[in-house]
């Protein structure tokens, strides 16, 4: 394990007005049309039927949305071995991976993650983007999924619909991050490699957890939430949305970004009315939920894939004051921690989905990753 630390940089307050606030949310970096990658890739969806999640209860047929960019390509024995599994965050989706500070940094010719070389596939996870969730039409009534259902259903996709018998790597952010984990426990040899970002590989509790009771509970005790079946949004929402900026933005960029009052005023209303335009209630509340039955922290020891495990030191939801990162990451010989500095690059939470911050730690990682 390698932990990597430098000074704060002082032209961290000289950072641009870059993407105002889609850098502090949980989800990646929004895609940016004029970049060209907004429209690539090869959409599709996977029907399962007669899915059985963990809690038993059955969804006649759940669509599993993705993306996919290249082809894969099979060894002499039939191993698929260029495919890149990407898994997004919370509330996020996998085209949001399609802009041009991540695919342009990552997918392009000649870059770390050509898409002529590689097999990137791009996922939604069960109740995100394209695939089914409580606003499709169940609300409330939908199951009560969790992220180990969210990782089965992705094995399945990748498996039994896109035929992919192996994985040369798995990165993740935020949630993305901790299904990584996950992976690399329940299927241990089918990956080269992991390169899970901005998590810990431990049950959610502390100030995360705190944060996100907080949110969920602002839209459960709204009357006019109606137990799931509203007819239009929640204004707890909007409170559950405060709690999210709160947990997932950093100080000094937002000093940067709103450097007087009347900024800060303009920025954060800006941020939560596209928020609440663009969030169901249910949706949100499910995705949060999810998380509840995460902890890797048994299994760590099964975990027998490199990782190249990196959190940021402006992240307030993985805080580094807590040495979780690193005291886990030692549980595992084969992974290497990295801790980014705060400098003028970094976005907090954000900073998982920023190639030209963390890109040259994963050539390196990718350039002395074994087949396996």
């Amino acid at each position: 394990m390698l932990r990597t630390r430098s000074p704060i940089s002082r032209r961290a307050l000289a950072l641009t007005t870059l993407a105002v606030c889609a850098a502090l949310a949980v989800r990646p970096l929004p895609a940016q049309p004029a970049s060209g990658w907004s429209q690539a890739g090869t959409q599709g969806d996977y029907r399962v039927r007669n899915f059985v999640f963990r809690t038993g209860d059955t969804l006649p047929e759940l669509t599993l949305h993705y993306t996919t960019l290249g082809r894969p390509q099979r060894d002499s024995r039939g191993v698929v071995r260029n495919a890149v599994l990407i898994l997004h965050g919370t509330g996020g989706s996998g085209r949001g991976f399609l802009s041009a500070s991540y695919a342009g940094e990552l997918f392009g010719p000649g870059q770390l993650l050509d898409s002529s070389r590689y097999y990137i596939i791009l996922p939604d996870g069960i109740g995100h983007g394209g695939s089914s969730k409580p606003s499709s039409g169940l609300k409330a009534a939908f199951p009560r999924y969790g992220y180990a259902d969210m990782v089965a259903a992705q094995y399945r996709l990748v498996t039994e619909h896109l035929g992919v018998n192996h994985l040369r790597l798995i990165m993740g952010t935020s949630m993305g991050c901790m299904h990584g984990w996950m992976w690399g426990y329940s299927y241990p040899t089918f990956m080269d490699g992991l390169a899970p970002f901005a998590c810990v590989p431990t049950q959610i509790a502390g100030r995360n957890r705190m944060i996100r009771t907080m949110a969920m509970d602002a839209i459960r005790a709204d009357p006019a939430w109606n137990g799931g079946n509203y007819t239009s949004q929640p204004p707890g929402l909007r409170a559950a949305q405060m709690m999210l900026y709160i947990m997932s933005s950093a100080p000094l960029v937002q000093q940067a970004q709103a450097p007087t009052r009347d900024q800060a005023d303009s920025v954060i209303r800006a941020y939560l009315d596209a928020r609440m335009r663009s969030t169901d209630a249910n949706d949100f509340l499910y995705q949060f939920d999810a998380s509840r039955d995460y902890d890797p922290s048994p299994h760590l020891a099964s975990i027998s894939a490199p990782a190249l495990f990196i959190n940021s030191a402006d992240d307030q939801v993985n805080p580094p004051e807590l040495g979780l990162a690193e005291a886990l990451a030692a549980r595992m010989p084969k992974t290497r921690f990295i801790l980014l500095p705060i400098g003028p690059e970094t976005r907090g939470h954000g900073t998982h989905s920023l190639p030209r911050v963390w890109g040259a730690y994963l050539r390196e990682f990718l350039s002395t990753l074994p087949q396996r």
